[in-house]
């Protein structure tokens, strides 16, 4: 019998999060307590760009896209924002969202699976995603289940199935 595999990776829908960014920009333009503060939200490049005339406010607008991210199924994990800087006469936040998982943080799954998941089941990394190998596929739901179960800083999601 061949063997099963799957794939752990960490990918973000672009368009999803091109959606959660739009609503939050409409609801954003819409609240009252967004009047006359100068909040936007935007792309820059691969960031996410938040700007308003306070600290308070900015930290609102972020609040509004985590909600929207939420909403869309993306786990804020996801989700890299930093802290409210001046810049000039405004606040700022800069974001960006989380593609792959790095080498370390892939170096601790793989550690993980070693360590707890079934004896059976080997994983390698491949650049940012890891390939886990088993003779059964019920091993391999075992790992499916112990990762999620498992309090991670990344988001992962489980393909190729096979």
């Amino acid at each position: 019998m061949a063997d099963s595999s799957f794939d752990i990776v960490s990918k973000v829908d672009k368009q999803e999060a091109a959606n959660a960014l739009n609503q939050a920009e409409k609801e954003i333009e819409q609240r009252y307590d967004f009047k006359g503060v100068g909040a936007s939200i935007e792309w820059s490049g691969e960031k996410v760009l938040m700007k308003a005339s306070s600290e308070e406010r900015v930290a609102a607008v972020l609040d509004v896209f985590q909600s929207k991210l939420v909403k869309r199924g993306i786990s804020l994990k996801s989700l890299d924002a930093g802290k409210p800087f001046a810049s000039g006469k405004e606040y700022r936040i800069e974001a960006s969202l989380k593609q792959g998982i790095e080498q370390d943080q892939a170096k601790k799954v793989s550690k993980l699976i070693r360590e707890e998941g079934p004896k059976s089941v080997k994983a390698n990394i491949q650049g940012d995603e890891l390939r886990v190998v088993s003779k059964s596929r019920d091993d391999l739901q075992e790992t499916i289940a112990l990762l999620k179960s498992a309090d991670l800083e990344i988001d992962l999601q489980f393909v190729n199935f096979r």
